[in-house]
């Protein structure tokens, strides 16, 4: 019976273990929404699981909801990225984006007044932004 610290193939990739770190948004990017060092470090510290699981990170800048989360729609930010995976990469380890887009759920804050893009027209209820 395999364990928790076998290796296994999902596909075409090949994991060192069965461990995955889920997704955890951490709003830490810095200004620009790029990722920074103390994201490098973050996720390079979390090599050895077998997979990580990116935090969210929004695809455009309409599909923005909360604060300090990064983005991968610049090359500014698509650079940040890089240095993160190049780091995971440099342990062995194999990183996957969750991409990102709030939808209404968009804060007109985060969107320079313009209103969010969604599905529908219809409102949220409440406030739902940090």
């Amino acid at each position: 019976m395999p364990t928790l610290f076998d290796p296994i193939k999902i596909g075409d990739l090949e994991l060192s273990n069965r461990i995955i770190m889920a997704p955890l948004t951490r709003c830490r990017a810095e200004p620009g929404r790029v990722p920074g060092e103390l994201m490098v470090e973050y996720y390079s510290q979390r090599a050895s699981a077998g997979l990580i699981i990116s935090e969210a990170t929004s695809v455009t800048p309409m599909g923005v909801g909360y604060p300090d989360t990064p983005g991968i729609w610049s090359a500014e930010q698509v650079q940040g990225w890089k240095k993160i995976t190049d780091a995971v990469h440099a342990k062995g380890g194999k990183i996957v984006l969750q991409l990102w887009h709030v939808g209404r759920i968009s804060d007109p804050l985060y969107l320079d007044g313009q209103l969010p893009v969604a599905p529908s027209a219809i409102q949220p209820a409440g406030h739902v932004s940090l």
